[in-house]
């Protein structure tokens, strides 16, 4: 026991007399935090679109009042009148407006008459997001102009009555969980997989190689140290980022203890994987080069981004045996939804039984020899 302490304190020292190291393991989380949490999932705000008036007619007038409606609350998308529609399709085209909208000639008389009246909408759909947000809204427009001004004395219609479990969830607040994550893999990955690879590169594993340690307690010690990297990262950016996103999750106890648990069984499964694709490794190389691929393999399909219902089947085995996607739903259900530990013991469950095999796969191919 007191060998592997003295490789566990041997490592935290060294981790801890980088000061440069732990911000850099925690740098890349935080930055995505704040980029993608501000770039990602906003609503579409003064979207620039072209109206073409053919009428001039009293319904012409409402279907502008309405935009202006539109412009003055909620502000979605402003107004750019045109004189013909040929214009507005080329400043669509070029990028100059986000979508056209064109009312026909005639349109007031179709209306009044009861005969199929249509305003026509130009969108650039190379931008789905633009698109389908200006189609959205212009959609809920016509809706508006379809309803009678008097409504019947009985209302027959089928109403949908929407009910939101928790309040709203800006998309600084959803990525969050995944970025804990992210910062416990960054940190294992710099404090444990390259460290590693270095010490053995330098020769500072030959130096254990002449002492009476065991090999278990060689492994031991190094993913002990391995994981408590993790935690203290995942910690760190956990507090840090429930106050970047206004999340009061760290005010709670209870939550506390359960974010704590899925941040240590997720170091343990972290660590434990790293240890098994290092182990056999000893070009310092090698590990640089595998962390683009891992992050992208293992991040990405994991929930954090996207959800997984909307992944194709391939992605979709991936993401069930990815320990990141057990990680990111643990701390999405304490961080955001304020769960408890009936909501996250199958995530604890996996993490652990993850982190305990790979370790015990990779203590028989750990060389004591050189």
């Amino acid at each position: 026991m007191n060998r592997m302490l003295a490789i566990i304190e041997r490592e935290m020292r060294k981790f801890f007399r980088s000061p440069v190291l732990m911000l850099m393991s925690m740098m890349l989380p935080l930055v995505q935090l704040i980029i993608l949490g501000n770039a990602f999932g906003g609503k579409i705000v003064n979207a620039r679109v072209g109206l073409v008036d053919y009428d001039h007619g009293p319904e012409a007038v409402k279907v502008e009042q309405a935009f202006a409606a539109v412009n003055a609350t909620i502000k979605t998308f402003k107004i750019i009148p045109y004189d013909n529609e040929r214009l507005a399709r080329l400043a669509v085209q070029t990028g100059k407006l986000d979508a056209a909208v064109v009312i026909p000639a005639q349109y007031s008389r179709r209306v009044e008459a009861g005969d199929d009246a249509e305003i026509g909408l130009v969108v650039d759909n190379s931008d789905q997001f633009m698109s389908g947000s200006l189609e959205s809204e212009m959609q809920s427009l016509v809706n508006a102009l379809n309803a009678p001004l008097i409504p019947a004395p009985i209302n027959n219609q089928i109403a949908l009555d929407i009910v939101e479990l928790y309040p709203y969830i800006s998309y600084m607040k959803f990525l969050l969980p995944g970025l804990v994550a992210l910062a416990m893999y960054v940190s294992v990955m710099i404090g444990g997989g390259m460290l590693y690879i270095d010490d053995k590169a330098r020769g500072v594993h030959e130096g254990y190689l002449v002492t009476p340690i065991t090999r278990l307690e060689l492994v031991l010690g190094m993913n002990i140290a391995g994981a408590l990297k993790a935690i203290l990262s995942g910690i760190s950016l956990a507090v840090i980022g429930t106050l970047m996103a206004g999340l009061g999750s760290i005010f709670h106890p209870m939550q506390d203890l359960a974010m704590l648990a899925v941040i240590v069984v997720t170091s343990m499964a972290f660590n434990g994987m790293m240890f098994l694709m290092m182990v056999r490794v000893d070009d310092p190389l090698v590990p640089r080069a595998m962390f683009g691929v891992l992050n992208t393999l293992l991040f990405f399909p994991s929930g954090a981004i996207y959800p997984i219902a909307a992944f194709p089947r391939w992605l979709h085995v991936i993401a069930v045996a990815d320990p990141f996607t057990y990680a990111v739903h643990g701390l999405q259900q304490v961080m955001i939804k304020g769960a408890g530990f009936a909501s996250i013991y199958q995530d604890l469950l996996f993490l652990a039984a993850f982190g305990i095999s790979t370790l015990m796969i990779a203590t028989p191919l750990f060389k004591r020899t050189l």
